[in-house]
């Protein structure tokens, strides 16, 4: 599974929207963001769909993010993995 590239990223450019709105998070490159200096999430294509890498630990753990309810979905573990930072 190769990192987006930027049709991949054009594509994804709904989701990159919504994630830029996330507080906390920096867009280092595009489509690669960072919390505080920490690489935090990063996007993938493959020929089964787009898929999201987040670290909601010490680890990534990988999301797809092909539907609306998907990236729903990713938005909300986003949101969940910043709060967990925070405190």
């Amino acid at each position: 599974m190769k990192h987006a590239g930027e049709q991949t990223l054009d594509a994804l450019e709904p989701l990159l929207e919504s994630v830029r709105r996330v507080p906390g998070l920096h867009e280092k490159k595009r489509g690669v963001f960072y919390y505080r200096s920490t690489a935090f999430l990063h996007f993938h294509e493959d020929p089964a769909g787009f898929f999201a890498d987040l670290r909601t630990s010490a680890d990534f753990d990988r999301f797809p993010v092909n539907t609306g309810s998907e990236r729903k979905s990713f938005i909300a573990a986003i949101k969940a993995a910043v709060a967990q930072r925070e405190r």
